[in-house]
């Protein structure tokens, strides 16, 4: 079910159906945005950050979006960190985690997938058995 929400960056109104809330427009101008820098890196390899945003006029902020998304990754960091893992702070590539707290937060979260897939189960079972039970009554 869609809800009515204003624009995080221009304040319009729109529907929003989950993810970053933004609306159409500002979704369309960051994937504009984002064509450049993939263009402009692959005419500029090895381009550093401040170099891209700098000839393409676009906030360091909105490159590093980028790369927490995971859409972008930095090939040489030349001893330069832009991204840290933002659980345990380590110097990472592209997206928000290192690869090992991705694999303990993907582990957690079978876990607990598992558990509620578990319980669901015991609860469908239950409901199985008083109806069954209720139908022998009836017989």
């Amino acid at each position: 079910m869609a809800e009515v929400r204003n624009c995080k960056r221009c304040g319009a109104v729109f529907y929003y159906l989950g993810g970053v809330p933004l609306c159409q427009a500002c979704k369309d101008k960051d994937e504009e945005d984002f064509k450049r820098v993939k263009e402009y890196l692959y005419e500029n390899p090895g381009a550093t950050l401040s170099e891209v945003a700098t000839a393409l006029d676009l906030s360091v902020e909105k490159i590093k979006f980028f790369l927490k998304e995971g859409r972008l990754e930095i090939t040489n960091t030349g001893g330069n960190v832009f991204l840290e893992c933002e659980v345990c702070g380590k110097a990472i590539r592209t997206g928000r985690y290192c690869d090992e707290c991705s694999k303990e937060i993907e582990k957690k979260l079978r876990v607990a997938a598992d558990s509620i897939s578990s319980e669901l189960a015991r609860d469908r079972e239950k409901r199985e058995q008083v109806f069954l039970r209720y139908l022998k009554k009836d017989k």
